[in-house]
């Protein structure tokens, strides 16, 4: 049975890989990803040596946000599949010792949740409380602009407030208009969330991956935000990390985790978490979670707006990431992501997916992946999967870019092509055309018309051109989840960061109990002058020339030392 002594749990020398269903494989012919053509891939996910799939929403859903707006937790979306699939699944990768955690929705629902649609009915309805129903603002008449109960606007464009005539009252969505915030504030409702988990983990899962779980617990005033650019006020500090919070994530772990005898990874989505914050929650004896996604990395290239793009300082990086190594490392525990559904391809963000295309995939995933935390690797990053050249707003389904891309030209008067410029380098949508499995027409994803655009540069980055050749990023990865598995220091070693103020070299050291691991990588475009070294080369993306003491573009290195 797997350790639960706190600090050697099984999933701290795991690795993740995500799988977007809707993108993953199509095996009934209708363009979309589905659930039997997940298990027919599992033996690839098998061969790559990860430990767990987290799998994004396949729950029942209108698909506003693709998924992400569920309308029956205990059931599986058509679209998707069956629930009887769902558990071929869970079977097909635990007769691998592989693990199945499931994507956690709970700040809102889809509008049409059964209970959202008998809370909509009055207020005097069985479910009238379980959303965040609010007044008009006095003096005001619902409905009539200036009359949303604050100034919020929602991470979708527009007012975070939609009017409910039924109810003369406004509720709260800080996504779309069909995904009601739910009221975490009413036992009731953090009851009927903890019997639907304790239902999935009695199904076999082995945990969630919970979105935007930091927000459930918001500033009872709702007070004004300051207004940002787009015209609406800035709620995050209000929502986000609210007073109620741990309290709400200790009674969960109580209720769902704790009378249990396995031991499960459980994921927090925190939006604007600080380190101090994620170390209470992930203490190893004390905290709520076993690690949280933090995005204070993925805002480094932008201003606070994600449109308003620029280039990474590779310093601010390591300042960023070695603030939370150092502040989890006692008793906490990191999550280590470049990608997911919701960023762009990594190589082409911060690598160079033109020249060195290859040597940039394998050195930020070496650099990545020897830091102190669990890894996550997004679908396709494995085969150095790349940003999409979109030519057009219709090329797009995210309703985030689309209704970014109307707001900024039909409202705000912005430069079409400035706007499609910035979607194509940060539109989630990056991330989500299928995986590409082949070089034929449909990539071996699909044999119809997929949902959404192929990437035309499948006919030469596929896994079909990849699996099997030793210098392929595929069997890079490969080598960097199997020295996780072997090497006790790549998961417990202590970290120290080198070199912070370089703006080329990324260097740091991981020690455990007398060996070092030294890894050092040039994330730059130009050969650099280093001098640093170990006793044993243990893995390299590129051929080592040490007569030369220079760093080859987007070269990385890993070297041992004892004692």
């Amino acid at each position: 049975m797997p350790s639960r002594e706190p600090g050697h749990e099984w999933w701290r020398s795991a690795v993740v890989y995500q799988v977007y269903p809707r993108s993953f494989q199509d095996s009934d012919g209708d363009g979309v990803g589905d659930i039997p053509g997940i298990i027919s891939r599992v033996d690839y996910l098998h061969d790559l040596g990860v430990d767990v799939v987290w799998l994004s929403p396949v729950y029942r859903s209108p698909h506003d946000d693709n998924g992400y707006d569920i309308s029956d937790y205990e059931d599986i979306d058509p679209t998707f599949g069956t629930l009887a699939d769902i558990d071929e699944l869970i079977a097909q990768l635990h007769t691998r010792g592989m693990r199945l955690v499931m994507d956690l929705v709970v700040n809102h629902t889809s509008d049409e949740h059964a209970w959202f649609v008998d809370s909509r009915t009055g207020r005097e309805s069985a479910h009238a409380d379980w959303y965040m129903w609010r007044d008009p603002r006095p003096g005001t008449v619902g409905g009539e602009p200036g009359a949303e109960p604050n100034n919020w606007g929602s991470f979708f464009s527009g007012s975070a407030w939609q009017w409910e005539p039924s109810r003369g009252q406004y509720y709260l969505h800080l996504f779309s208009k069909k995904q009601p915030d739910l009221n975490w504030e009413n036992p009731v409702v953090r009851e009927a969330i903890a019997a639907m988990m304790n239902r999935w983990l009695d199904r076999g899962i082995d945990g969630f991956r919970m979105d935007v779980i930091n927000f459930i617990s918001k500033d009872a005033a709702l007070p004004d935000g300051a207004v940002l650019e787009t015209g609406f006020g800035d709620g995050m500090p209000y929502f986000a990390n609210g007073p109620r919070l741990q309290e709400y994530l200790a009674e969960m772990k109580a209720n769902v985790f704790d009378g249990r005898s396995g031991d499960y990874l459980t994921v927090g989505e925190m939006p604007a978490a600080t380190p101090e914050l994620a170390a209470s929650l992930t203490d190893a004896r004390t905290g709520q979670l076993s690690m949280i996604f933090q995005f204070e990395h993925v805002g480094l290239d932008h201003d606070g707006v994600k449109w308003n793009v620029g280039a990474l300082d590779l310093r601010d990086l390591k300042t960023s990431f070695g603030r939370w190594q150092d502040a989890l490392a006692e008793n906490g525990w990191n999550s280590l992501y470049w990608n997911n559904h919701d960023q762009p391809r990594i190589v082409s963000r911060w690598g160079n997916d033109r020249e060195h295309w290859y040597a940039s995939a394998t050195a930020l995933a070496t650099v990545l992946h020897l830091h102190r935390g669990t890894p996550y690797v997004y679908q396709g990053e494995e085969l150095g999967m790349t940003n999409v050249p979109f030519d057009d707003i219709a090329a797009l389904r995210d309703i985030e870019s689309v209704n970014h891309y109307a707001v900024a030209v039909d409202l705000l008067g912005q430069e079409p092509a400035a706007v499609l410029d910035a979607l194509r380098r940060m539109s989630r949508d990056n991330a989500r055309t299928p995986m590409q499995w082949t070089a034929e027409p449909g990539a071996g994803f699909t044999s119809a018309s997929p949902w959404i655009g192929l990437n035309a540069n499948h006919d030469r980055v596929n896994a079909a051109a990849q699996v099997g050749d030793p210098n392929s990023v595929f069997a890079h990865y490969r080598r960097l989840i199997a020295l996780r598995h072997s090497d006790p220091v790549v998961v417990h070693g202590d970290f120290r960061m080198l070199l912070p103020d370089d703006s080329s070299v990324y260097a740091f050291t991981r020690e455990l109990d007398g060996t070092s691991l030294l890894v050092v990588a040039n994330l730059s475009d130009e050969a650099v002058p280093c001098d640093l070294r170990g006793d044993e080369l243990v893995l390299t993306n590129l051929p080592e020339d040490t007569a030369s003491g220079l760093l080859a573009p987007w070269e990385a290195r890993i070297y041992r030392t004892r004692a």
